[in-house]
Order: structure tokens, then C-alpha cells, then sequence
């Protein structure tokens, strides 16, 4: 019950009280009166009773002022005086109590404080201990998290309930499908969603049944394989690997991916050119094969006859000839060796090339870069030794100590040109190019180099200049997109939970579960007005995921969306979206089902979420979406944490400010989700300490507050 409520109650029980105390007294004193003396006493009452009543209305008026002014000075400032006690303890140590009241509860309040500062300082002394005990587990995260980002192949660690537990980059950039033409998409890889949304279902129960059997056979290698499709149309092959429990049952399962679509694509390629060259000389076979059979069988046949069949030969052999020649240079990629080669920046080649060729030749370079990046796909090992080997022989036939590095991209080729002073006959160069090509050093000679790569190389001269140059033709490539994390010694990505391991799966019995233990999608909205009823439209959706008690920032959903009508000047006064931002931007009908895929599973939370819910609704039938899975408003959610707080605000930024949270990105979207979900964080505390911890204690709670009765 509300402070004034209870105040309210507590007058009037003391005012029924007071009058029947003095009834009651009234009754004995005429009691005890002769007939004569209450006939005297009627009388002196019947001409002074209107005097009498005044005078009783006063009496109750100052028992009410007085009884007031005890609740104002004493109860009022004691509910809040607890109130401020619990913030300090529960979610704001910096949060100090309201000096107000009588002489008593100031002295109190001010003891309160004084309490709090030394609180604080403590708490604060704790925290830098505790944070330099964890320094070094940290340290090993920082570098889990470094090994993680730095792998070639995906991994992903679900725990028995298909729940994501720890991934990296390459992992979410193989499988992650939230990225379409639009910004839109549907599966995401996060930390505690389904594997199911990204890969089928049946693949993973096939693969852990096959590991299960191997199980029970005592097999040395319990894992399986499966390939799926991932991101951008990428052919994917999963390695599973199972961890058990102390009993041996299979607690999770470890996922290394490996994209295997560049390989898939060569060996149809292959398969194409068997087939080819099959299809495409089997009739000129057959022609040459009948022409010499002919021949054979009659020996003595005229000389013309035998000039025609020696013609078909000739033009059969011509045609198998030209055919060959043109399938294997149509075909060149497919039959060279295929060699491990990896992405990597021209101009990151050439300093590597530069720094060896300075430390191992003591040679002089200058390299000349242009600024555009170019890719090539190299043995960046064996291209610097086969320059070393150049650069060795320029040295010791030429004396020269410096040399110049160009980077010359020339279509599907990239050409790395070497230059350095002097010069030799056209017949030398071409001797002392062969020499150099075939020779080989301490590993491979440069011919079976430009073989693995499938390039070319030539020396010319520029006899007016007095300079050589030895040419290095690679073919180009597009990089293969690997994201890097950006790491720091205080901060990483938060790419996985290990505490997640103990966290029980999503089930149909949300009611009783804590709420501590469920995951959320914080969101919030901007609109072209105020009205969903009249026609305002949502124009842009932003969210973030709470899982294990942790918001998830590098886990969100944002994104703009074309409403297809004006946009209200007073809306962008507030939210300082334009038309000309929105114009190119998808509908509503290509982005909510993308944010209920990014929302499935969870409790969603919003501020005032009877707005944004509002829109939601009213765009479920015709989007084909529909937002059944519980709402919590940190609007209600406040109201009940500070219940006994009179006349406390309930805006973002009051609560913020009470709960100590700093206010970043306001009035957008993902700025006000991020907000949101560290208020909700906050209250969780607060909310605890009044007896609210399940989820359906917090819609029952917040079911009963005054802002739940608005309507949108």
C-alpha cells in the first residue's frame, strides 16, 4: 500500500478512534448525572450546541494539521530515507539521501550520508582489489579472445541444448545471415541462440547420434562432419567434436568450420574440363582411328585415296590439337598444383620483401606503391625467397646496392617490377633470364614458384636510362573476409560465457523463472509521430540482447525503415531523423521479420513499452510476424522499485540518474535500447529486495501500477 494511502487510513482510524473516545466519556459523565443536572446540561447544550460542534471541528482540524505535519516532518522523510538506503546498497553507491524533515530525520539523513560516503569509498577500494585479482584472468580472456579472432577456421561451442556458449569472428562471418542487400537478413550468431536458427536441425541431431554411437564403441575419435550452407552463399564444413560431463554424457559440442566453397567450385571446374576434353576429342579420335584402319586394311589403294584419308588425319589431328590447347588455357587454374596460399595485400608482399632484402643482402630499396589496395592469393614464404635468390644474382652480376620495388596492377594480373642500374646485350638478357628462372637456391627455384602461382616472369632493358628490370607477373584475387577483433588490455568483445554452461534452457514454464536467469531483447522505437491509431509509422528499430545478467553491445539490431509517408516536424526535432535518411531504406515488411528472428526466444523490455507495442501490433497481420513471447516495461518496473519513493520520476533520464548510469546516444533507437537495458540491470536489485524475482512476479507487480492503466 501507497505511503498516503496508509496515512490517509491511519487519519481516519484516529479521528473514528478520537470520537469515540469522547462519546464514550460523554455517555459516563451524563451517566452519572441527576435527572435535574442532565435537564440543565440538555439545556445549556441545546442553546450552545452549533458553539459545541465548531468547537469539535477544530479540535479533529488540529489533530489532522498536527498529525499531518508528524507525517511531513517524521514518516515521509523515514520512507524515503529507506528508500535512498536501498539504491545506495543494491544498484548506486554514489546515490545520497534527501536532507529533509525534522530536526531528527535531518541529523539522521545526514548520519545516512556520512554512512554512504564512507560506504562508497570502501566499496570502491574493494572493487580496485577485486579488479586487480582479476587482472591476470582477464589477461588469459584478452588472449583467448585474440587466439579466437586470429584463427583461420570458425569456432563455435554450444552447450547440450543447442545454446550457443563462445564463437569468434570467422564463425559469425560464416554463418551469420544478418547482413542482406538492405542491412536486414535472418539467422544470428550470438551468445545463447539456438544453433537450429542457423543450421538444420537434422544435420546436428544426425551428427550427434553418429558421435553418441561412436561413444559406446570406445571409438579413439568421437567427432563427425556435416556441411551446411552459410553467409553469402558460402559451402561450409563443420567439424563436431562432443565435451562430456564426469559421467561421460555428452555435455556440448565444439563446431570448427572451414569454408569450403573455393575447393567445391575447383573440382566442378575439374569435372567440367574430364568432361570436355572427353566429349570434345571422342569424334576426332574416332575419325583419325577410322582413317587408319582404312589405311591399314588396303595397303595397295591409289595414291589420291590415300592423300585424302592422310588429309583427314592431318585436319583431325589440327582440330584435337587446337581443342586441347584451348580447354587447358581456359582450364589453367584447375590443373596447377594446389598449393595452401593465403590473402594478403601487395604492398604487405613487397615489405616483406623490402625488409629481408635489407637485412639479409644489405641491399638499398625503394619501393613505389600505389595507393589503391591489391589482393594477391601467395606463398608469401616462397615469393620472398625467390626474390632473394634475384636480388642475390642482380647483386653479385650487376654490383648493385640499391634496387627499386613498382607495384603495377594490369587487370587480372598484378605485376611486381624489380629495377636496379645496368645493363647487358639483348642476347644476354635473354640467357641470364633463363639461367635465373631455372636455377635454384636453398628451397625452390623461381620456375616452380611462378608454376605454384601461376604467373610469369622477363627481364627487359631501358638502354636511355642505363636501368634493368626483372617482372613478376600474380594474378590478382579478391580477399577472403576474415574480421579481426579490436582488442585492448582493459576491454574485449563480449564473443562468449563461460558461465552460460549452467544456464537452463528457454522453456514453455517462463512464470517461475528468475529473473536473473532469463535472456531479453531490449528495444526501442522512433516514429513519424505519437498515433499509431491515426496512421504514424516506426522509422527506425534498435535493440540489444541481455543474456546471463551481461547486455550484449556488440550484439544489436539497428536499422532504419522507409515509412512511405511524411515524417511530423516535432519527430524530428526529437529524434533528429530526416526524410532524405530514410529514402532507400527498407519497408516495415522486410524489417520486422528480421527483428523477430533477432528477438525469438527472449522477454522482450522496453520504456513505456505499451507505445512500442503498440506499433508492433498493428503491423503483426500484414507483415505475417507476430510478438507473442512476454513484455517488461522499465517504465512499471521502476514504479514498483520505488514504490515507497513519493513522487519519484519515471522518465529514462531520471531513473538513469538515479541509478547512476551516464546517458549516452538519447533519442535513438539503439541509444535508447542500450539505456534501457542498464536501467533494467539495475532495477533487478530493487526489485529483488521487494519480493519481485520471477517473471511473473514482475507482470503481476507491474500489472498493479498506475501507468500500466495507459492505453496507445
Amino acid at each position: 500500500m501507497a505511503v498516503k494511502q496508509t496515512f490517509a487510513l491511519a487519519l481516519l482510524l484516529a479521528t473514528l478512534l478520537f470520537m469515540l473516545t469522547a462519546g464514550a466519556m460523554f455517555f459516563a459523565f451524563w451517566s452519572d448525572l441527576s435527572n435535574g443536572e442532565q435537564l440543565a446540561l440538555w439545556r445549556m447544550l441545546e442553546y450552545r450546541g452549533g458553539l459545541l460542534f465548531l468547537l469539535g471541528l477544530a479540535v479533529v482540524f488540529g489533530f489532522y494539521v498536527t498529525l499531518h505535519l508528524l507525517y511531513r516532518a517524521y514518516i515521509l522523510p523515514a520512507v524515503r530515507l529507506a528508500e535512498d538506503i536501498r539504491i545506495v546498497q543494491a544498484a548506486n553507491p554514489a546515490h545520497r539521501a534527501e536532507v529533509s524533515g525534522g530536526d531528527e530525520m535531518r541529523r539522521l539523513a545526514a548520519a545516512v550520508n556520512s554512512f554512504a560516503d564512507t560506504y562508497y569509498a570502501s566499496t570502491k577500494d574493494v572493487k580496485s582489489k577485486i579488479a586487480e585479482a582479476n587482472a591476470r584472468v582477464e589477461a588469459e580472456k584478452n588472449r583467448l579472445a585474440a587466439l579466437m579472432s586470429e584463427l583461420t577456421q570458425g569456432v563455435l561451442v554450444c552447450n547440450s541444448e543447442g545454446r550457443i556458449l563462445l564463437y569468434n569472428a570467422r564463425a559469425k562471418h560464416l554463418l551469420d545471415q544478418s547482413t542482406g542487400e538492405k542491412g536486414i537478413g535472418g539467422a544470428f550468431v550470438g551468445l545463447g541462440r539456438s544453433i537450429f536458427a542457423i543450421m538444420d536441425k537434422n544435420l546436428i541431431v544426425h551428427a550427434l547420434d553418429t558421435i553418441k554411437h561412436k561413444l559406446s564403441e570406445q571409438s579413439a575419435d568421437p567427432s563427425a562432419h556435416l556441411v551446411t550452407s552459410g553467409s553469402h552463399d558460402q559451402l561450409v564444413r563443420a567439424n563436431m567434436a562432443p565435451f562430456l560431463d564426469r559421467e561421460r554424457n555428452i555435455d556440448g559440442f565444439v563446431l570448427t568450420l572451414e569454408n569450403i566453397t573455393r575447393s567445391v567450385e575447383i573440382n566442378a571446374r575439374r569435372d567440367a574440363l574430364l568432361l570436355s576434353l572427353t566429349e570434345g576429342t571422342r569424334a576426332s579420335i574416332a575419325n583419325i582411328r577410322a582413317a587408319i584402319e582404312t589405311m591399314l586394311e588396303f595397303p595397295a589403294m591409289a595414291e589420291e585415296r590415300r592423300q585424302r584419308f592422310a588429309a583427314v588425319i592431318n585436319d583431325e589431328a589440327e582440330k584435337l590439337s587446337t581443342r586441347l590447347t584451348q580447354t587447358l588455357a581456359a582450364h589453367a587454374d584447375t590443373l596447377t598444383a594446389q598449393w595452401p596460399l593465403e590473402d594478403m595485400l601487395a604492398s604487405d608482399l613487397l615489405a616483406a620483401i623490402r625488409r629481408r632484402l635489407e637485412s639479409e643482402l644489405g641491399v638499398s630499396v625503394r619501393d613505389e606503391v600505389i595507393d589503391a589496395p591489391v589482393w594477391l592469393s601467395v606463398d608469401s614464404y616462397s615469393v620472398v625467397q625467390a626474390m632473394l635468390q634475384v636480388v642475390a644474382r642482380v647483386r653479385a652480376d650487376f654490383d648493385a646496392r640499391e634496387v627499386v620495388l613498382n607495384l603495377k596492377p594490369e587487370g587480372r594480373f598484378a605485376r611486381i617490377e624489380l629495377c636496379w642500374q645496368g645493363v647487358i646485350s639483348d642476347t644476354g638478357i635473354a640467357e641470364w633470364e633463363s639461367q635465373l628462372v631455372k636455377s635454384a637456391g636453398q628451397g625452390l627455384s623461381l620456375e616452380q614458384v611462378l608454376e605454384r602461382h601461376g604467373g610469369e616472369a622477363w627481364c627487359r632493358a631501358d638502354k636511355h636510362a642505363g636501368t634493368m628490370s626483372f617482372c613478376i607477373q600474380l594474378p590478382t584475387t579478391k580477399p577472403a573476409e576474415t574480421p579481426r577483433l579490436a582488442l585492448s588490455p582493459t576491454s574485449r568483445p563480449e564473443y562468449y560465457d563461460f558461465d552460460l554452461f549452467n544456464q537452463p534452457g528457454q522453456t514453455d514454464k517462463l512464470d517461475e523463472r528468475a529473473l536473473s536467469e532469463l535472456s531479453y531483447t531490449v528495444f526501442d522505437t522512433e516514429t513519424t509521430g505519437l498515433d499509431p491509431s491515426q496512421g504514424d509509422e516506426i522509422i527506425s528499430i534498435g535493440a540489444a540482447r541481455i543474456v546471463n545478467g551481461r547486455l550484449l553491445k556488440h550484439d544489436t539490431f539497428d536499422q532504419l525503415i522507409d515509412p512511405r509517408r511524411p515524417v511530423s516536424l516535432e519527430s524530428i526535432q526529437i529524434h533528429g531523423i530526416t526524410p532524405d535518411m530514410l529514402a532507400g531504406q527498407p519497408g516495415i515488411d522486410e524489417v520486422l521479420p528480421a527483428f523477430h528472428r533477432f528477438a525469438e526466444d527472449t522477454v522482450l523490455v522496453a520504456h513505456n513499452a505499451a507505445f512500442d507495442m503498440r506499433f508492433l501490433q498493428l503491423k503483426e497481420a500484414g507483415v505475417g510476424v507476430k510478438f507473442d513471447q512476454p513484455v517488461l516495461d522499465t517504465l512499471l518496473l521502476s514504479a514498483v522499485a520505488h514504490r515507497d519513493y513519493e513522487d519519484a520520476p519515471h522518465q529514462l533520464e531520471a531513473i538513469a540518474a538515479r541509478l547512476g548510469i551516464d546517458v549516452i546516444g538519447r533519442h535513438t533507437a539503439l541509444g535508447d535500447a542500450l539505456l534501457t537495458g542498464e536501467i533494467f540491470l539495475k532495477l533487478l536489485p530493487l526489485l529483488a529486495e521487494h519480493g519481485v524475482d520471477t517473471l511473473k512476479a514482475a507482470r503481476e507487480a507491474s500489472r498493479k501500477t498506475l501507468y500500466a492503466k495507459l492505453e496507445y
